[in-house]
Order: C-alpha cells, then structure tokens, then sequence
C-alpha cells in the first residue's frame, strides 16, 4: 500500500511551502489559524491526516510566535494520528545559540530541539544550520541540506575571470574552503573582533584580493554590518567586484539600508525567508525543488546524498 503524503505550512513561510507542493506534486493540505482577539492561535487541520506523512514547513524567525505557531501544528498531527510527522525548517531560528559562550545564558538551540522532540516530530529537515553539531541536539533522524546546490550553479554561470571565494569572518571559512576547493580557486579571510554583538571593533582581510572577482559566503545575514564592511575592505584592497552568496536573509534593523548604499554587485540570497523590502542589489533563488526533490527521497527510503554537490 503507497504511503499517503500530507504538506502543510505555517503562516511564515506559506509562499515557500506553496512551491514546495507544487515541486512535489501535491496541494497544500487545508489548515486553519484560528486568532483569538488576544493574539492567542490554535491551528487545526480540515482534513484527515491519519497514518499519513506529514509535513511541516516553518522557518522559525522572529517573533517567536512562529516556532510556537509550529510546535502547535505538529502537535495537532500527533493528535489526529499522523504516522510520520517531519518539521521542515528551511531557516532554524535560534541556531546562533549553540553553545554557553558566556556564563548563565540559555543554549537556544538545544531547547528548540527539545521543546520539537516534546512536540512529536519524528523527523527534521532543515538547510545551512549555523553550526553543524546542531544535528546532535535531536534524537531523531536530522536531514540537514546546503545551498551550495544551488549556489555553485549560478557561480560557475557567473564565469568570472579571476574568481576568488571569501569568507566574512573566521566561523565561516570551513564553508568558504569548500567553495574553493570545488571551484578550483583561492580563499580570502576577513578576520573581526567584537565586544558587543552586532557591532564591529575591528576587521582586517587575509589573503591576496587585488584584481580578482571576490565572492563571499555565509549561512545568514542579519543586520549586513560586517558583510557590507568586509565588501568596502575588499575593494579598498583592490578587489574588481564583490558580491554575497548568503542562505538565509535575516536582514533586521539597517540591513535594507546598508545593502542598498553598499559597494557590493549583489546579494544573492534564498526564500527559506521571506524578504521584508524589495532591493535592486538582492536577488532571491528558490529552495524548493532542492526541499521537494528531498522529502520525496524520504518517503520512498531513497538516499538523499545525490542532493549534494559538496
């Protein structure tokens, strides 16, 4: 007997989860938001979901309402007999709180696993998760996919003539490093200090940029502080052109306005979350044949490596 597949999403990301379906070859299953005049919701699904396997698309941005939004949804699936109910957060909010980086503060991101495990997910499916051993948090099955899929394509249709990958800050080299190793290409660090987040102290570029078609990578953008000044230090040390590969679009305070006076070519981002503004500078690419392509592996127990290119 087939399995009987079921696709919903919350309210963030309904225009993702809508070409998602549509990739997979199915409608959104019908669910309703009900609001109280409180702000208080309760989501409830109008169709049966019975022995099916659901899931769920969120991402978990701010405001919180969004992951509570999910953890309802899931919730409600465990409730009305789902077999299999996988969380898929194309963006998984709270993963910059990874680790106690100071005394008495909360590991984030490990009580976001908790609290979906609590929930009665029986699977996770997420994109470019800020640190890896995230995955580690959750007890069960963690399907954790890479932009690089779709972002090495549109480099190498770029065909930029001296080609050169740079990393915003020493965190992300690892992934930097990839993108130069399959591309055949030199790397660039920017290396900066903080004291307080958010905010730079001080930013210096390591490795040679001069005449070369700089590309930086990173998993997110949020306030564009130190993307956009590690895009002027590259020109002012004699880069041709910079552009940005970043997965998830945070872009809170001035990220907008940073970006439009920027020096940067472009910003090329995905839709794991939806922008805010519109920019003649930011360019959105679609995750979704990459998410769409994946669950259907899930559910005929296919191997899900060949989604990957590095």
């Amino acid at each position: 007997m087939s399995r009987e597949v079921k696709i919903c999403c919350g309210r963030a990301t309904t225009e993702l989860g809508e070409r998602i379906a549509k990739v997979y070859g199915l409608s959104l299953a019908n669910v309703n938001i009900l609001t109280f005049s409180d702000g208080e919701f309760q989501p409830s699904f109008e169709e049966t979901v019975r022995g099916a396997d659901v899931f769920i698309i969120q991402s978990t941005m701010p405001p919180a309402d969004n992951l509570m939004e999910l953890l309802q949804m899931v919730d409600a699936a465990k409730r009305a007999s789902a077999k299999n109910i996988i969380a898929v957060l194309p963006y998984y909010g709270y993963a910059r709180q990874d680790r106690k980086d100071k005394p008495r503060v909360s590991i984030g991101s490990k009580l976001v696993a908790n609290l979906l495990s609590a929930a009665g997910v029986t699977r996770v499916m997420t994109m470019d998760l800020h640190a890896d051993q995230i995955q580690g948090f959750f007890e069960v099955p963690v399907d954790h996919l890479f932009a690089s899929s779709i972002f090495l394509p549109y480099i190498q249709n770029l065909n930029l003539p001296n080609l050169i990958m740079a990393a915003p800050d020493t965190g992300g080299t690892k992934r930097a490093n990839a993108y130069a190793k399959f591309l055949n290409c030199d790397l660039a660090i920017c290396y900066k200090q903080r004291k307080v987040a958010n905010q730079i102290e001080s930013m210096t570029v390591i490795g040679e940029v001069e005449g070369k078609d700089v590309i930086l990578v990173d998993d997110l953008i949020d306030t564009a502080g130190t993307l956009t000044t590690a895009a002027e230090m590259m020109l002012d040390n004699g880069a041709t052109s910079v552009r940005a590969l970043i997965t998830h679009p945070v872009l809170s305070g001035p990220a907008y306005d940073r970006i439009n006076k920027s020096r940067l070519t472009e910003l090329v981002v995905t839709d794991t979350i939806p922008l805010k503004e519109k920019s003649d500078k930011i360019k959105v690419l679609s995750v979704a044949d990459l998410f769409a392509n994946t669950m259907r592996s899930v559910v005929s127990y296919e191997s899900i490596s060949s989604q990957f290119i590095i």
